[in-house]
């Protein structure tokens, strides 16, 4: 996950809607399913779905009143953290 790419992403549902990115996940997660993708190419699919996963968490926390920056570092906390164990 890169914080550049979910910050962006954020600020996308704020100016849009978020129902946008849902919709663009279904469409990357079907696309998985195509037997000539190479392991590369489904790695950036897989990093692009984690992305938006990871934005639209950050944009609930938003709406639950934590400030954007604050909620950002919290999430990338939150996924080092995990990666750490």
């Amino acid at each position: 996950m890169k914080l550049p790419v979910i910050k962006h992403l954020v600020n996308f549902i704020e100016n849009n809607d978020e129902d946008y990115l849902g919709e663009t996940i279904e469409v990357l997660e079907d696309l998985t399913e195509v037997s000539s993708l190479k392991d590369d190419e489904l790695d950036v699919i897989g990093e692009l779905i984690s992305n938006m996963y990871g934005a639209i968490e950050v944009n609930k926390s938003i709406k639950n009143g934590t400030p954007k920056k604050e909620a950002l570092n919290n999430f990338m906390k939150r996924v080092l953290g995990s990666i750490d164990q």
